[in-house]
Order: structure tokens, then C-alpha cells, then sequence
């Protein structure tokens, strides 16, 4: 019973990562997925919108999903270790 539980948390909590992206994201999301990048973390600015941070698979590049699904591999802000 305690993994069915945790199953839920990881899907509510992917769920939530995916809140608030457009119908474009969401697309170039579930493309990227295919080869293995991920959605790690999502900044929400306030009064801005959301901006979804991927990784790829190896976890050494980053990039940013902007509002029209492109890929901005240079989003002007370093991410911590």
C-alpha cells in the first residue's frame, strides 16, 4: 500500500510541474520526453509566466521551454548544484 501511495505523490506531483504551461509546451514537452529529457522544475515568477526548466538525459544541459515550445538553451540564468 505504501508504494501505491507514493505512485499517486509522483504523478500528482508531475501533474503540477505541467500546470499552467501552454498547449505548445506541453507539446514540445512530451517531443523532448521521447528523447529522454525531463522536466525538472518549473520557476513561477510573480506576475510572469511559468517558466519549465528540462534536463537532458545525462543531466548536464539545460534549457527552457518558452511559450511557443522552442527550445532556449541560453536562458540567461545559471542553475545551482
Amino acid at each position: 500500500m505504501y508504494g501505491r501511495e507514493r505512485r499517486q505523490t509522483a504523478q500528482s506531483a508531475a501533474t503540477a510541474l505541467r500546470a499552467g504551461l501552454t498547449p505548445s509546451q506541453l507539446k514540445a514537452l512530451d517531443t523532448l520526453e521521447q528523447f529522454r529529457w525531463t522536466l525538472r522544475f518549473v520557476r513561477r515568477p510573480m506576475f510572469h509566466d511559468p517558466i519549465p526548466v528540462v534536463f537532458d538525459r545525462h543531466g548536464q544541459r539545460y534549457a527552457v521551454l518558452e511559450a511557443d515550445g522552442t527550445l532556449n538553451e541560453a536562458p540567461g540564468f545559471k542553475i545551482r548544484d
